[in-house]
C-alpha cells in the first residue's frame, strides 16, 4: 500500500518506519519541504522517498496527518478526495493557541479537520500513546503486553483500513465510534489517553 506522510515529526517518523517494516511504500513530507527529509527518506530505505505535502497526499491509498494542531489549516485540501486519513493530532492550548470550540467542548479536532479535509474520511488514531512507545511497543498478536490503539470516526471502511494497519504493525485496535463521541473518549485529559491499555481495559474505560 501507497501511505502518504503529511508531517514528520516524532508521530509521523515513527508511524513510516512501522509501515515501512511491514511492506508498504511512504512518502514522507513537511512543511519545510522534501530537501530536509531527506536523510530521514534515506533511513527508511528503499520504501521510502520524500515529497511535498501536496505530492504526499496524492500519492498515498491512504494519507496521515500528523502536524501541530494548532496548523491543521495549512495542510493542502487537494489529493485527499475520497481517501481514508489517519489524525493523530491533539490539541494542546499552550502550543496551538485558544479555540473556543474546543475549550467549550463544541466539537472536537478531528472534526475540525475533518471539516477543513471534507472529501477525505477521517480517522482518529495513534494520538493517544506515547511516541516513544509507539516506536518500542509493537507486539505480536496476542502477547499479553500488546498495547491497544484506540480509533474513532465517521466512516466504518475508514475504520476498518486503519484497523488494519494497526494490527499489521503490532497494536491492537479498538474502535470507539464516531469522531464526536469516541474521539471525546481518547483526547487529552481523559483516562485512556497515553495509558498503555489492553484492548478489554479500553472498551472497560469506554463503557463506563
Amino acid at each position: 500500500m501507497r501511505i502518504g506522510m503529511i508531517g514528520a515529526g516524532h508521530i509521523g517518523s515513527t508511524l513510516a518506519w512501522h509501515f515501512v517494516r511491514v511492506g508498504h511504500d511512504v512518502a514522507v513530507s513537511n512543511s519545510r519541504g522534501p530537501e530536509t527529509l531527506e536523510a530521514l527518506a534515506g533511513e527508511l530505505g528503499d520504501h521510502a522517498q520524500a515529497m511535498t505535502a501536496v505530492d504526499a497526499a496524492r500519492f498515498g491509498e491512504i494519507a496521515v496527518v500528523s502536524v501541530p494542531f494548532g496548523k491543521y489549516r495549512s495542510v493542502p485540501v487537494d489529493g485527499f478526495g475520497g481517501k481514508a486519513v489517519i489524525d493523530t493530532n491533539n490539541y494542546y492550548p499552550g502550543r496551538d493557541g485558544r479555540f473556543a470550540d474546543l475549550d467549550e467542548d463544541r466539537t472536537t479536532s478531528a472534526e475540525m479537520l475533518a471539516a477543513h479535509l471534507s472529501a477525505a474520511r477521517v480517522v482518529k488514531a495513534f494520538n493517544a500513546i506515547y511516541w516513544e512507545h509507539l516506536r518500542d511497543g509493537a507486539r505480536p498478536a496476542g502477547a499479553p503486553d500488546r498495547i491497544a490503539i484506540p480509533i474513532s470516526g465517521d466512516d466504518e471502511k475508514a475504520k476498518l483500513l486503519v484497523a488494519g494497519l494497526i494490527t499489521e504493525i503490532g497494536f491492537d485496535p479498538v474502535d470507539l465510534g464516531s469522531l464526536a463521541v469516541g474521539g471525546r473518549k481518547h483526547q487529552p485529559g481523559n483516562p485512556m489517553y497515553t495509558a498503555d491499555l489492553s484492548a478489554d481495559e479500553i472498551r472497560r474505560l469506554a463503557s463506563e
